[in-house]
């Protein structure tokens, strides 16, 4: 105000608020004035709503790791289909599906067999890593969810959709190991390229039950980083899908 040589008078007359109004903004550091008055005071003063109200700014703006964070849903099932069909369709480089069974995307996803087989042929890699559907991790957690359409038949499901991708350059199956199944099951991670949908399953809830976050690389080590590493750390150590798939 002193650089533009005006008052709290003449303030309030060039942004259209009571004087008195200017001088609680002045004295009163908590207070902050309504987004459309912020805006008029920085077009007559001629300096930027970050200078006058910096911590106003902040708290609007994203800064660190949480900035990745695009959006959360408190059910993975309250995430749109379509917004599953645009991270899918926008990937170019790498869709990797790290859910323990996979099963909902092949009922969610409209010709998702057609979509695979496009981006496989068009250079995208797409790897399903999945729970073995002997493996006593899966037996357990059949018994915690006690739910007709058991885990292990979930994941047959995948494999009984992925073997109609049976020679289809790019398209990879595996199962994680059985010391890392424990780890599988209690995070899923899928990803397209830079971004990544990740959902931590909650005690005896099924994937669908369970939280999600929407994650978007934005630095390294974040968020994305830190979820990608743990997925890509369960590909290294899984074994190749029976060739029946």
């Amino acid at each position: 105000m002193g650089d533009a040589r005006l008052s709290a008078r003449q303030l309030a007359t060039r942004v259209g608020v009571a004087p008195k109004t200017v001088e609680r903004w002045l004295t009163d550091e908590a207070l902050v004035p309504h987004p459309r008055n912020r805006a008029d005071v920085s077009e007559v003063l001629g300096v930027s709503e970050a200078m006058l109200w910096p911590n106003v700014v902040r708290s609007a703006i994203k800064t660190g790791p949480d900035r990745e964070i695009v959006s959360v849903y408190p059910y993975r099932s309250a995430c749109p289909s379509s917004a599953w069909g645009q991270l899918i369709g926008d990937a170019k480089g790498d869709l990797f599906f790290a859910g323990y069974t996979n099963y909902f995307l092949w009922l969610e996803q409209p010709n998702f067999l057609g979509t695979l087989r496009a981006k496989a042929e068009a250079g995208c890699r797409v790897r399903f890593l999945l729970g073995d559907p002997d493996g006593e991790t899966t037996a357990q957690r059949e018994r915690i969810e006690d739910v007709a359409l058991t885990v292990s038949t979930r994941i047959r499901i995948t494999l009984e959709n992925l073997a109609k991708l049976r020679g289809v350059e790019g398209v990879e199956a595996r199962y994680s190991a059985a010391d890392d199944a424990t780890n599988h099951v209690s995070l899923s991670v899928f990803r397209f390229d830079s971004q990544a949908l990740v959902t931590p399953h909650l005690a005896r809830l099924v994937g669908h039950d369970s939280p999600m976050m929407h994650l978007r690389r934005q630095q390294q080590g974040g968020m994305f980083d830190r979820f990608a590493a743990h997925a890509e750390e369960l590909w290294e150590r899984a074994t190749p899908a029976p060739t029946a798939w």
